[in-house]
């Protein structure tokens, strides 16, 4: 058996072999060259690996109506957006409504199962250690809105009983309720989920002494004000 982190480490390279055949033989790209130079535009056109980083990270973050075929680009250099987002060095909200609006979904079987294939060996990864590159919440937020529910990754938090997890939900805990987000918490960077009716019953399911007390005191109130 690999470790958590190997597993992530596999994950990601089962998704550069996913996306390695292109889907077109050659692939134009058009866009908006106010932003975009020419040069810019023949990059993107180009092999993926030579992307150049910085205009890696402009596209990934990018309003889609910057391109003539927005979920062909975002498709094409999805694996690498992955890996820049699983380092922590995109903006996790950002880039899940980008999958969305790219309609990850739709894509062939193989890349969907890929890239699923990720999110699962990330979150176990994260989970399992303490600190994680990139905080919990996020990681959560980019996983429950790709996929359009939170309660798949709540039910392996739940099931993750080791000291990593539990320090990673005081941590996220400790997030939303400084934020004051846990009433009526919104993930995705345009609030496409609302998260709240799945996660406030989660947090009150878990085994005792997996919250602190005084967090444990804020969720029950909040649970209450919920319902009254």
């Amino acid at each position: 058996m690999t470790d958590p982190q190997q597993q992530f480490q596999e994950a990601l390279h089962v998704l550069d072999a996913a996306f390695a055949t292109p889907a077109v033989p050659f692939f134009s790209v058009g866009g908006c060259t106010h932003c975009y130079s020419a040069a810019d535009l023949e990059a993107l056109a180009g092999p993926v690996h030579q992307v150049p980083e910085d205009l890696l990270y402009s596209i990934a973050h990018k309003n889609p109506d910057h391109w003539d075929d927005f979920p062909g680009l975002y498709r094409r250099l999805t694996p690498r957006i992955v890996r820049l987002l699983t380092a922590d060095r995109l903006d996790h909200a950002l880039v899940a409504s980008r999958l969305l609006a790219a309609d990850w979904r739709s894509w062939p079987l193989p890349e969907r199962t890929a890239l699923e294939g990720v999110w699962h060996a990330w979150w176990r990864a994260a989970l399992h250690s303490h600190p994680a590159i990139g905080h919990i919440s996020d990681i959560l937020g980019t996983l429950a809105v790709t996929t359009g529910t939170p309660a798949p990754w709540l039910a392996v938090w739940a099931e993750t009983r080791i000291e990593a997890s539990d320090l990673h939900l005081s941590d996220a805990l400790e997030h939303w309720l400084f934020q004051g987000e846990l009433a009526d918490l919104r993930l995705g960077f345009y609030d496409e989920l609302h998260a709240t009716p799945a996660l406030l019953p989660w947090l009150l399911s878990l085994q005792d002494g997996r919250i602190g007390a005084a967090q444990l005191i804020e969720v029950e109130r909040i649970a209450y004000s919920s319902t009254t």
